[in-house]
């Protein structure tokens, strides 16, 4: 009767044991996930922080960079953010070249739509700021830039033009000269200002007008995440003041100020998918082949970068 006694409060023992391990490991599992969740709300997108988290999400387009090059960008990121003073630097991606690749960094000021600069270096440590593109600069490089970047900022491309005498071309003495560095400036501001994405209330906009970074967004739902009328262009409103007066009704003038991706012209241009067994969100633009966009339902985070060798599709309403 002694031994059955023992052996009876050895099994209740052990079982009350490992239901308190197990009530313990769920305990410690709820904890590790709020935290994790409470210190994403504070990360930004491709920044020092989550740059490994942020480059592991869009990796199933094939984005890689090896650890050298992910250990480099992780330092010289908060040194650019503290030298050149910016509120955030992230990384914005690569275009690819003939001889050496271009790495792009992206840093803001207080307003995230206007006050953003762009940097390049070779080596992921030595960074160049790029000069700020405009109308002049862009018509300029469409005429005399054409085929993949070199890899040399001082390579120099050169359009000869045409001048047309009633029904006789003669040649222009005039030539236009465009140095590779204002030619990546120029692409760099093109593909930054036709397929930056951003999800439905992650920024809004103050009385001031500035735009911000909306601290309250908690993510878009697995349902939302599913439609592209609820990802915006992260750029100037374009079509915006197109819209009915019916149509403007709807909108939320704090978050509702940008353009959304379902608004484009040719339809089809985006291909919007959800991977990791439908837990992240991954859009790519097929206008600027190698952007991708990913974010994560119901979690703040989301972001973009771009790989690829700097040219527009322009077949691309052949192609639909």
């Amino acid at each position: 009767m002694c031994v059955l006694f023992l052996r009876l409060f050895f099994v209740k023992t052990t079982r009350s044991l490992s239901l308190c391990s197990k009530s313990a490991q769920s305990l410690l599992r709820l904890i590790t996930a709020r935290g994790h969740g409470a210190r994403a709300k504070n990360k930004e997108p491709m920044d020092s922080n989550t740059l490994y988290y942020s480059l592991d999400l869009v990796s199933g387009s094939g984005h890689a960079l090896n650890g050298e090059q992910r250990a480099a960008l992780q330092t010289s990121l908060v040194l650019l953010k503290k030298n050149y003073k910016f509120n955030r630097v992230m990384f914005w991606g690569k275009i690819l070249g003939i001889k050496e690749d271009y790495f792009i960094a992206q840093g803001k000021g207080h307003d995230e739509l206007k006050d953003k600069q762009f940097l390049y270096s070779f080596n992921c440590m030595e960074w160049h700021l790029l000069p700020p593109a405009d109308d002049a600069m862009v018509g300029e490089v469409s005429r005399a830039a054409k085929g993949r970047f070199m890899g040399d900022p001082s390579h120099e491309y050169t359009d000869y033009p045409l001048k047309r005498e009633g029904d006789e071309a003669t040649e222009a003495v005039e030539l236009i000269k465009v140095t590779e560095e204002r030619r990546l400036a120029v692409t760099v501001h093109l593909i930054d200002e036709e397929v930056s994405v951003v999800p439905r209330g992650a920024f809004n906009r103050t009385h001031l007008g500035l735009m911000n970074n909306n601290r309250c967004f908690e993510g878009l739902s697995h349902a939302e995440a599913g439609k592209l009328e609820n990802f915006l262009h992260f750029a100037k409103p374009k079509k915006l003041k197109k819209k009915l007066i019916q149509e403007q009704a709807d909108l939320d003038p704090s978050i509702d100020f940008l353009d959304p991706l379902s608004d484009d012209v040719p339809k089809g241009q985006w291909s919007l998918q959800l991977e990791n067994a439908s837990s992240v969100c991954v859009l790519r633009s097929l206008l600027w082949m190698g952007l991708t966009f990913y974010h994560v339902p119901m979690t703040p985070q989301h972001g973009y970068v771009y790989f690829g060798y700097g040219c527009k599709n322009l077949d691309l309403p052949f192609m639909l």
